[in-house]
């Protein structure tokens, strides 16, 4: 269809806005976990991997902002999300619109897109290309 053909030369940016807007809701996460804020009814108690995950999504979710080691960082962070699901929401119920694991499942699934895609238009990793 002539439509979406037309559509397709802005897969780059669609691509960019995709990151970046997934990483801002990423960041969001972290920033709770660290600093709540958003403020949070329940404050999470940092330690372990609690820690870790709130550092990862804090900061991963900035560099993939910036576009910048968008593939290195997004295969990380896949693979935090991976791990969160199984740990966090998995043992609470199969489905995950019952076990809160929506979101996990989401950005792991995204961020392991951008491993293959890139970073798309907008992205500090297009100024470093050979």
């Amino acid at each position: 269809m002539k439509l979406f053909e037309n559509l397709a030369r802005y897969q780059p940016q669609a691509l960019g806005v995709l990151r970046i807007i997934t990483a801002l809701q990423f960041i969001e996460h972290g920033s709770q976990k660290l600093f709540n804020f958003p403020v949070s009814a329940e404050p999470h108690a940092l330690g372990g991997l609690t820690l870790t995950a709130a550092i990862l999504e804090f900061a991963g979710g900035i560099l993939l902002a910036l576009g910048l080691l968008t593939r290195p960082v997004a295969f990380l962070l896949a693979g935090e999300m991976a791990i969160a699901y199984f740990m966090a929401h998995m043992p609470r119920d199969f489905f995950p619109v019952n076990n809160g694991g929506d979101s996990a499942i989401s950005f792991c699934f995204i961020f392991l897109y951008l491993v293959f895609a890139g970073a798309g238009a907008f992205a500090l990793d297009n100024r470093y290309k050979a």
